[in-house]
């Protein structure tokens, strides 16, 4: 049997991180999902099952072996197809999921924007939203009054601030999520796709607040399908395939290996790809879908 798996997240300031020890601390992680291989409509159904001894269970193992540190001040990207395990990974540092087996340690105070939508009621208003969010984060009602006005002009909603949230775009709600957890200087950022639904002018916008964060010594977790983001804005990259950590390294490093492997996944599945195109290290990515491959910007590296 393994040892109990902890995930730990410590309250801290900026100011008060220790520059030598990591933000982010993950060893021998792991976590298994027990997948019903029955459809089971209800409570009853369920116990009926049990009774019978007809509950049957599949094991599917999302993240395995995962060992990883990220200093402060670092901007790690996380790049992989779908289904690699990117989110969940962020959600276990997040202190959202706990993992099955492993340690997960956090130093300092997280503002993790996981999914579009988290942590809003969409019966609130944006305005509501804001006091909500904010709470959810561990900001007490001054600070919180003391920045909604920033906070505000920030997302650019202006009167549709009063607007309930179900008539939000996702671009609104990535806008107000954003201006959120932001509006205070984190020890980290966590941004699950969150850039990817903006427009130039907000994108431009959170450009400059996340080069501010870093200079400040933010560590930053960033999951993007963009690799054009995570080459020119993180210090260090890490593939995630099937789970389990398939590189790690400079992003112009990894993001080379990774489009090299989609190439040859493309022409496997006969999506036109240069012939001429690199062979991928250790074969190519197992588990792509034809919408994986459609996403993944496969342009070589500048």
């Amino acid at each position: 049997m393994s040892s109990p798996s902890t995930a730990v997240a410590e309250p801290s300031s900026a100011a008060a991180i220790d520059r030598g020890e990591p933000v982010i601390d993950v060893a021998g992680l792991a976590l298994c999902y027990r997948l019903s291989k029955q459809r089971v409509g209800s409570l009853k159904e369920w116990m009926i099952h049990l009774v019978k001894g007809n509950l049957v269970h599949e094991d599917l193992w999302a993240l395995q072996d995962i060992d990883l540190r990220v200093w402060p001040g670092e901007i790690v990207g996380l790049i992989g197809a779908n289904g690699a395990g990117k989110s969940t990974l962020s959600k276990i540092v997040a202190g959202v999921m706990k993992p099955t087996r492993g340690t997960c340690r956090v130093r300092g105070r997280v503002a993790p924007i996981l999914e579009l939508g988290t942590g809003f009621d969409h019966e609130l208003t944006g305005l509501e939203n804001i006091h909500l969010n904010a709470m959810l984060l561990g900001r007490s009602k001054r600070e919180i009054v003391t920045r909604v006005d920033e906070i505000i002009e920030f997302s650019g909603l202006g009167h549709f601030i009063h607007t309930p949230m179900r008539n939000y775009s996702t671009g609104m709600m990535a806008r107000l999520g954003f201006a959120i957890a932001t509006s205070w200087v984190p020890d980290l950022l966590i941004l699950d796709e969150v850039l990817a639904v903006g427009d130039a002018r907000f994108l431009a916008r959170c450009h400059t607040r996340l080069d501010r964060f870093r200079s400040q010594g933010t560590t930053t977790l960033l999951v993007s399908h963009n690799l054009r983001e995570i080459e020119q804005r993180c210090t260090r990259c890490l593939w995630l395939d099937g789970g389990r950590i398939r590189a790690q390294g400079a992003p112009d490093d990894v993001l080379a290996a990774y489009r090299a492997s989609v190439a040859n996944a493309k022409r496997a599945i006969g999506i036109g790809a240069h012939a001429d195109a690199p062979a991928p290290p250790d074969g190519a990515i197992e588990g792509l879908t034809a919408a994986d491959l459609a996403h993944d910007d496969p342009s070589p590296p500048r």
